[in-house]
Order: C-alpha cells, then sequence, then structure tokens
C-alpha cells in the first residue's frame, strides 16, 4: 500500500510563499500521478492540483493558477507543491494524495498538513 507523507505547511502573511512537499518511502512515487487536495472548515475539499506519471503534464485548478506550482523529485522520491503569493482563502489543510490519470478520484491519502494564511 502507497503510503504519502505531507510536510511544509505552516502560518505565514498574506503575500507570502510556503512550500509543501509529499514524500513516500518503499516505492518509486514517479510510478504515480499526485494531486493535492485541500479542504477548509465548512467547506467541501476542492482538487488543487496535479501531476502525471513522469511529470510531464500537470494541472491546476483556476483559483490557483499563476500562483501555485507541483513538481517532483525522483531523486528525492518527493512531489512539491510550492505556493507563492498566498491568500487567506488558501487557509485549509492541504493533502497529497495518488491520483490515477489525475481524473481527481485518489486512491492513497496522506495525513494533511495544515496551511493558515493570516496577518
Amino acid at each position: 500500500q502507497l503510503q504519502l507523507v505531507e510536510s511544509g505547511g505552516g502560518l505565514v502573511q498574506p503575500g507570502g510563499s510556503l512550500r509543501l512537499s509529499c514524500a513516500a518511502s518503499g516505492v518509486t512515487l514517479d510510478y504515480y500521478a499526485i494531486g493535492w487536495f485541500r479542504q477548509a472548515p465548512g467547506k467541501e475539499r476542492e482538487g488543487v492540483s496535479c501531476i502525471r506519471r513522469g511529470g510531464g503534464i500537470t494541472n491546476y485548478a483556476d483559483s490557483v493558477k499563476g500562483r501555485f506550482t507541483i513538481s517532483r523529485d525522483n531523486a528525492k522520491n518527493t512531489v512539491y507543491l510550492q505556493m507563492n503569493s498566498l491568500k487567506p482563502e488558501d487557509t485549509a489543510v492541504y493533502y497529497c494524495a495518488s491520483d490515477p490519470g489525475c481524473s481527481g478520484y485518489p486512491a492513497y491519502w496522506g495525513q494533511g498538513t495544515q496551511v493558515t494564511v493570516s496577518s
């Protein structure tokens, strides 16, 4: 079973940046499409970004286009989500998950990491 661990969340001021990491052990993460999802209090979970196997194809929610970048580092077996120009509405628990074909139907989830954007 694929096990994913997120890290990198925290408290940041509006306009600031954070980089989230999604690491796996025991498997080659590049074999999997990996998605980032988020859920804010009282709101439904939403897909943020996804990167296909091999890393050649990525997609983003409209709300984060131009501000967030998803990438892979195969040497570190890690997928990253670089988040710039953060806004208070980006506040949520962020999860990475295996998402076959970036279909939006994730299979295996990490435990989540809290991102809070506040002054």
